[in-house]
């Protein structure tokens, strides 16, 4: 028998419920059954790495950078306990997992848990019901993903095929950025200043810069490829602060698989990634032998942003090829190039569609998201207000800069603490100019953020949909949206201004996500059901912009019954 249901058997095990609710849940149809479950147990540790001539101490998974693996199947039931051996505060997410009733499980730090302390332990526990493609984990506190993040690898179930030809070979390819300074004291300097965060020393492909940065000429990532095979590259972009094209020279990218979604296959010259991403693509080994440069860059859509321009460069090895040869070179698009980045979008049409697509909504919500500039409050202003016109780089949803807690709000919603949020969030802005044309821009002066831990409640099973529409406050940006708890559908996107009369909605194959680049200038029209009870987070996966507060929390009522209701904490969760 197959695990069809939407529950996790260790949660219902661990909850007060009753034996005669327990025996009810046992004979539903929906009641889980042959799940393998998989045990994985991580240590958060430091370990020394020496990179662009230095040697540097970093946070990482068992000593792995990027970390180990988790290898699983559709409807497998996941444990992961977590050791802190580090000297720091961490948590970890499982970035793309729905976390049906294990929101206790999901990982931002004073959002669903208090971190996981020095010396602490916390089991993670979670169902990949429904999952198959490619996900991945990191930590979720300051800007510790720098570093720690690994791959999560879901197979189909046994004895199911992929929906497109097996390949020969799979590989994961890692995108990152590096730098030497401590990821606490990076974020801390970063907001002390009151600017804008400094660009990476280097872009990473699974940890390596590549030959084109100093001291990297060895330190390069390789795939031994056979010629005329196949190969499946699971690609995830795990960096920290901007968006990145890859490509690979001479090679056409063919898309199967988008956010651990199938896709109907389309094939691009280069794809662009933003961080949270994560697509699956086939490559055929199909031109002459030799080796071939595979190559990530800079997708930059703002105005007046400091980046690194510099390349990370792999190696796509036909076997035969010389180790000393010269390798065909990869030409990545220039930095700024948005036609490409929307013809990927464009591209990007579910394979089958399943029964969750909302033809008609319930809740209708229009976000604007973009940067803002506060009044500049601090001593030493040429120090600390490095902001735009002598002010303070924040960033907002309606407005809104999120306050993170000192508890986390999944505890104070579960233990129904007052003071600890307002359930105020603004369905819609609170102010209505043109978002892109006319946006303020006199700064500081008219374009500060109300700060404060808002969220929005919806009811279990609502219909949501939800326009989120980038702002030409400060500049106008693409920016990668993540939504924890769910996927959702892109029924739209477009330039400009969101306009109800004129959008062009596909309620037929849209892609099936759980972040999405809102165009820049742009706007995105996202529908999902409400149907997991918790407390999810939204926010940009640009960490510095987390950070100054483009983020808000939907908390999910309860249903009835069980399988509808939030379970309540494990007994190990961390404590503040």
């Amino acid at each position: 028998m197959t695990c069809r249901v939407i529950i996790w058997l260790a949660l219902l095990f661990s909850c007060s419920y009753s034996p005669t609710t327990l025996a009810t849940i046992r004979r539903s149809k929906d009641w889980p059954s042959g799940c393998t479950t998989r045990f994985y147990d991580f240590k958060v540790q430091t370990m020394k790495v020496t990179k662009l001539c230095n040697t540097t101490d970093i946070v990482s998974i068992n000593g792995m950078y990027p970390g180990p693996v988790i290898y699983a199947q559709e409807d497998d039931r996941v444990i992961v306990k977590v050791t802190n051996e580090s000297p720091y505060n961490a948590t970890i997410h499982w970035h793309g997992v729905k976390q049906k009733l294990s929101c206790w499980s999901d990982g931002p730090a004073y959002i669903t848990q208090c971190p996981i302390q020095s010396g602490q332990t916390f089991t993670y526990e979670f169902n990949l019901y429904q999952h198959k493609g490619t996900l991945f984990y990191h930590a979720h506190i300051s800007w510790l993903r720098a570093t720690l993040y690994g791959a999560i690898v879901i197979y189909p179930k046994t004895g199911v095929p992929y929906p497109f030809p097996n390949p020969y070979e799979e590989h994961v390819i890692i995108f990152g950025e590096w730098w030497s300074k401590n990821p606490f004291q990076l974020e801390n300097s970063t907001l002390a200043s009151g600017g804008g965060a400094p660009p990476a020393e280097a872009y990473v492909i699974n940890g390596h810069p590549g030959p084109l940065y100093n001291c990297s000429e060895k330190d390069v990532y390789n795939i031994d490829i056979v010629p005329g095979k196949t190969y499946l590259l699971r690609l995830i972009n795990a960096a920290l602060q901007i968006e990145n094209f890859f490509s690979i020279a001479d090679h056409k990218l063919t898309v199967v698989d988008a956010d651990a979604s199938y896709t109907k296959p389309y094939m691009v010259d280069h794809l662009m990634l933003g961080p949270g991403q994560t697509a699956n693509i086939l490559v055929t080994a199909d031109q002459p032998i030799a080796t071939y440069q595979m190559a990530i860059g800079p997708y930059e859509s703002a105005q007046n942003i400091t980046f690194q321009n510099i390349s990370s460069i792999a190696y796509f090895r036909y076997k035969g090829a010389g180790l000393t040869s010269l390798t065909r070179p990869t030409i990545l698009p220039f930095y700024n190039n948005s036609q490409i980045v929307q013809t990927n979008m464009a591209g990007l049409r579910s394979l089958q569609l399943t029964n969750n697509l909302p033809l008609s909504v319930d809740e209708n919500l229009f976000i604007t998201i973009g940067l803002n500039v506060d009044k500049c409050n601090r001593q030493n202003p040429n120090q600390t207000c490095q902001g735009p016109n002598g002010g303070i780089l924040a960033a907002s949803m309606n407005n809104v800069s999120l306050t993170k807690p000192s508890i986390s709000i999944l505890q104070a919603y579960y233990n129904n603490l007052h003071g600890i949020y307002t359930d105020d969030f603004p369905g819609f802005p609170m102010r209505i100019f043109d978002f892109v044309n006319g946006a303020p821009n006199n700064s500081p002066i008219d374009t500060s953020s109300i700060n404060g831990t808002r969220v929005r409640v919806l009811n279990y099973g609502a219909k949501v949909q939800l326009i989120l529409q980038d702002t030409g406050t400060v500049t106008t940006e693409n920016h990668p949206i993540h939504l924890h708890g769910y996927n959702f559908y892109v029924v739209g996107f477009g330039s400009g201004n969101y306009n109800p009369s004129t959008a062009k909605l596909n309620l037929v194959d849209p892609p099936h996500m759980n972040t999405i680049g809102v165009p820049v200038g742009g706007w995105a029209a996202l529908r999902f059901v409400a149907d997991n009870p918790g407390v999810w987070f939204m926010h940009c996966h640009f960490d510095v912009h987390q950070s100054w507060g483009l983020a808000t929390v939907f908390i999910v009522k309860n249903g009835v019954g069980p399988l509808e209701t939030l379970p309540h904490p494990p007994a190990d969760l961390p404590k503040c």
